[in-house]
């Protein structure tokens, strides 16, 4: 027998039942048209997933089981299953807050289908409780509740049965994380499979990230051969945030039949149906098209960042953007993606010159303006800056307790400061709110690992749009927005080739001094911190030093890292001093850091969990800095 499924591909708005619902209808009469007997739908399709405590407004849950219940009620001629919330009247979770499930809902002419011990839903067993998602908050499992009902978990997992023409099929229906086994003493897709399912189908609210889908198609392709059975992933669009981290949603809806093979997928970041053919007598998935291909570095960073940004900019109603142009890479990215996302009639870029500002930097900032047609603007800081280090170095201090008065004394860092929030508490947060719409924040991943940046100043901004990207990757995608996207050259090449510097002091300026940082080690190093899952320490760093592993282990050049580090002296000593700084005073900056925009396996934000403490160096590496110094 044939049976025609189609999978949502919808983009979810999360929080918004209502507008979801309109949605899933849409979806639902369109599968119609199309012929089909089964309509998959992302995971919590209909409230959103990462919406904080939202979930815990009574008034939100009833929306969500009212719109479930006219979901169920429209799927005349079609069986439906989506995901949303289930609430458990009368039973609580250990926090004495209402209990709550992660579910499925398989729907058919007007009636649910299945569930769990006279429950009319299919429950989440695998809460992830990792990076961004933070599932045991609000949910309740299938194996806590089988514990608690004294059941069994591999008992509880039953495919749901259901009619098609007259044929009685089983479908091992499971939610996201349940898919994703590799850590989990429970593999719930090879579970449902023992069970009888002839079919596995995922739905999934799963976000983006770089090199996730090649892991996720790995994975999937060993369970539906593992499981000798067709596999169907199906997940959302859209972007969905957890307050200080923005996650984009790619979709990749994805087909598999029992051999493994890869027969089918929806193009990235598309709200579209992608249908399939499901033969049950030869058990394959017949395709309608073949996999859609995916993009590579940086074409895959450039799609992520305009599509997130784009919809992060509507979700707020900013259309316009207000970008500090400083001639250096960073922002000359920004201004790029931004003219690329808003239309360069509404950027207002601004140089914001002192008296150390060179004429090259000040030269290829207007040059990219001009060359993108933005909106443009000189605004110098000198005299204004002069004004507060004189007001500050000038006004008596008078001790009220003793009498005793002062005055103060601005070193360097002080000043190279008061230059940095002047240009962005002053001027480009003013110039933005006269403009209208918002403004940016140019700083990368590596500058917020370190601190590289200043309180109210260039760490400021409605979004870190690049916040999430390596120093190394944020060149590419220059280079890329110069020969795809805009197809000639708005980003100056100098751009690429001065040393970046931040230019506020002598010592400090293009030609002189420039970035403590040397990115083409420093990136790695860091990186090394926070996106390694087993996160890197500075006893590791030492220990892959001294077995002359350390350039493999980071990923970068050995010529990098002679540059950076030419003796074990002096690799120790920029260790420690970017550690201090990394695990000190940076994370307060992180904390007041802008929403970051996340591609990364871990991006700062509520995705990198982290204290204020003060930094700590292991045994090991005391005894290692020992013996290296020898």
């Amino acid at each position: 027998m044939n049976i025609k499924i189609v999978c949502g591909q919808m983009e979810v708005t999360p929080g918004r039942p209502d507008i979801n619902y309109n949605k899933i209808l849409q979806a639902m009469d369109e599968a119609r048209e199309q012929g089909a007997h089964i309509l998959l739908l992302p995971e919590m399709c209909l409230p959103g997933y990462l919406i904080g405590d939202l979930w815990e407004q009574q008034t939100f849950l009833d929306d969500c089981e009212y719109y479930a219940e006219q979901i169920v009620e429209a799927s005349h001629d079609l069986c439906v299953m989506f995901g949303s919330v289930a609430v458990e009247p009368g039973k609580l979770n250990e926090d004495g807050r209402v209990r709550k499930y992660n579910a499925a809902f398989a729907c058919q002419n007007g009636k649910l289908l299945g569930g769990y011990q006279g429950r009319n839903f299919i429950i989440k067993n695998s809460l992830p409780n990792y990076r961004e998602f933070d599932d045991c908050r609000h949910f309740y499992s299938l194996h806590k509740l089988c514990a608690e009902e004294h059941a069994s978990v591999e008992t509880a997992l039953q495919p749901l049965e259901l009619t098609i023409a007259g044929e009685t099929v089983r479908i091992g229906l499971m939610l996201c994380e349940d898919g994703w086994t590799e850590n989990y003493h429970l593999n719930v897709p090879q579970t449902l499979a023992q069970n009888g399912a002839q079919i596995l189908c995922n739905l999934s609210c799963s976000p983006y990230t770089l090199g996730k889908n090649k892991k996720r198609n790995r994975l999937f392709s060993a369970q539906a051969k593992e499981a000798g059975i067709p596999l169907i992933y199906c997940n959302n669009v859209g972007i969905q945030n957890n307050g200080k981290n923005i996650f984009t949603y790619d979709g990749c809806t994805s087909a598999y039949n029992g051999d493994g093979t890869l027969v089918t997928s929806a193009e990235m970041y598309a709200d579209t149906l992608l249908p399939l053919t499901w033969d049950t007598d030869a058990s394959t998935i017949i395709p309608t098209c073949p996999p859609a291909t995916l993009p590579q570095e940086p074409r895959s960073v450039y799609m992520a960042l305009k599509y997130g940004t784009s919809k992060f900019l509507q979700q707020c109603g900013i259309k316009k953007m207000t970008v500090g142009l400083s001639g250096g890479i960073d922002s000359a990215v920004t201004a790029a993606m931004y003219a690329d996302i808003l239309g360069a009639e509404n950027l207002l870029l601004v140089n914001l010159p002192s008296q150390y500002n060179s004429d090259t930097t000040r030269n290829l900032a207007y040059r990219l303006a001009q060359a993108l047609g933005a909106n443009y603007a000189v605004l110098p800081i000198t005299d204004s800056y002069q004004m507060t280090v004189a007001q500050l170095e000038t006004t008596p201090i008078t001790c009220l307790g003793t009498g005793a008065a002062f005055h103060l004394e601005l070193n360097g860092l002080v000043k190279e400061n008061i230059q940095a929030r002047d240009r962005g508490a002053r001027l480009i947060a003013s110039a933005s709110a006269a403009f209208g719409g918002a403004f940016s924040c140019n700083s990368n991943k590596a500058e917020l690992a370190v601190g590289y940046a200043t309180f109210y100043g260039d760490i400021a901004g409605a979004l870190a749009m690049i916040g999430d990207l390596w120093k190394h990757q944020v060149y590419a995608l220059g280079h890329y927005l110069n020969d795809t996207v805009f197809q000639r050259e708005v980003i100056p090449e100098e751009i690429f080739t001065i040393r970046p510097s931040a230019e506020l002091s002598d010592t400090q300026t293009v030609g002189k001094g420039g970035d403590p940082l040397i990115y083409t080690y420093h990136d790695y190093l860091l990186r090394a911190f926070i996106e390694n899952w087993h996160k890197t320490t500075p006893a590791d760093i030492l220990r892959w030093y001294k077995a002359g592993t350390l350039a493999d282990e980071l990923g970068c050049s050995q010529a990098a890292l002679e540059e950076a580090c030419p003796t074990a002296q002096a690799l120790i000593t920029d260790l420690e001093r970017w550690w201090k700084l990394f695990a000190g005073f940076a994370v307060a900056k992180r904390i007041q850091a802008p929403p970051v925009l996340s591609l990364t396996k871990r991006a700062f934000g509520y995705d990198h969990r982290e204290a204020q403490l003060t930094p700590y160096f292991s045994r090991e590496y005391y005894q290692l800095k020992e013996e290296l110094l020898k």
